[in-house]
């Protein structure tokens, strides 16, 4: 194992586990920092194991919902769930080829950061307390999560933004967005395994247990901080946040 390797391993983790749930986009950040530390790519299965330890993160910190869920104790917000889901998936499905060919580009991915962040900030304007998320409302944030595979986007950030342009508040948007980041990674996670399948690539396991676990450590941190903090933090500061790095993505590709 190389040093080289090894820091590589460790910083895709930890930018995967603290972005992955802040509505910042993890994949404007997975093509920053390779770009400035002139890495070769991570591959797939590394991929693989920070996206896995970032879904059996929100896993843990929600296991008594996924219990209630499972044990038929909410079956109105499993319904919810997968109502919101089924918009991703199928045009997940439809469009997976011509995302990756023509979509994922910096320059893409630094423009649409910028964008959503803009609209995250506005959003928070019509942000307010309902009783409770209907199964109408979460259907519109599944649609709005479809944008979410523009890369660039944040998948937390547009359900966020979705959520609160309905009238929910910060921490009703959070909570729901982090609930439906369930399925959504597990299709990511399974799209990536069948990927490797169709086309097996060689990989270190223990690269890849070193970056399922500290991705796992760093989005159970981001997921708690974010969630107790979430109603004093100002969405302004994520969009300007979000500009300086889609004008620096765009600034490194002049």
């Amino acid at each position: 194992m190389q040093t080289e390797e090894l820091i590589q391993w460790l910083v895709l983790a930890l930018v995967q586990g603290i972005t992955e749930y802040l509505p910042v986009s993890s994949s404007a950040h997975l093509i920053l920092v390779p770009a400035i530390m002139d890495w070769k790519d991570q591959g797939l299965m590394m991929d693989i194991a920070a996206h896995g330890g970032s879904l059996l993160a929100v896993m843990w910190y929600f296991k008594k919902e996924i219990l209630e869920l499972l044990t038929g104790q909410k079956n109105k917000l499993f319904i919810q769930l997968v109502i919101a889901t089924i918009p991703l998936a199928l045009i997940g499905v439809l469009t997976a080829g011509f995302i990756e060919n023509n979509l994922r580009s910096p320059a893409i991915i630094a423009i649409s950061s910028i964008i959503f962040g803009v609209v995250l900030f506005l959003s928070e304007k019509l942000a307010k307390s309902k009783n409770e998320i209907t199964t109408k409302n979460a259907f519109l944030i599944g649609v709005g999560q479809v944008l979410a595979l523009i890369p660039g986007a944040s998948r937390s950030g547009v359900t966020m933004t979705t959520a609160m342009l309905q009238g929910y508040s910060k921490t009703q948007a959070a909570k729901f967005s982090f609930l439906l980041a369930i399925p959504a990674l597990l299709m990511t996670t399974a799209y990536g395994v069948l990927k490797v399948y169709q086309n097996p690539e060689e990989y270190n396991p223990t690269g890849f247990l070193i970056v399922l676990v500290l991705s796992f450590i760093t989005s159970l941190i981001s997921i708690k901080l974010f969630l107790k903090l979430i109603e004093k933090i100002k969405m302004c500061y994520f969009m300007w946040y979000r500009i300086l790095l889609g004008a620096l993505i765009l600034w490194l590709l002049r």
